[in-house]
């Protein structure tokens, strides 16, 4: 690094409040569930409050899309 020039990446250590925050506006977490003895799939916020439970997978990452945020599947 040239002398005066800023890092690229400063490593910064997160607090458990701002971990649990990070993609709060732009993540959604589905994952697999069973409720009444069938497969659902569970949607969560990235802070992983509960949010609804769908039958089908594929309308759950439908319905977080329509929200404009990614969903990404947890197992």
């Amino acid at each position: 690094m040239v002398t005066g020039e800023k890092p690229l990446f400063v490593r910064q250590t997160l607090t458990s409040p701002d971990f649990g925050a990070y993609g709060m506006e732009t993540i959604a977490y589905i994952k697999p569930v069973t409720l009444d003895g069938r497969c659902c799939h569970a949607i969560h916020a990235a802070d992983g409050t509960p949010l609804t439970v769908i039958a089908e997978r594929d309308l759950a990452f439908a319905m977080v899309r329509q929200y404009d945020l990614e969903p990404a599947s947890v197992h």
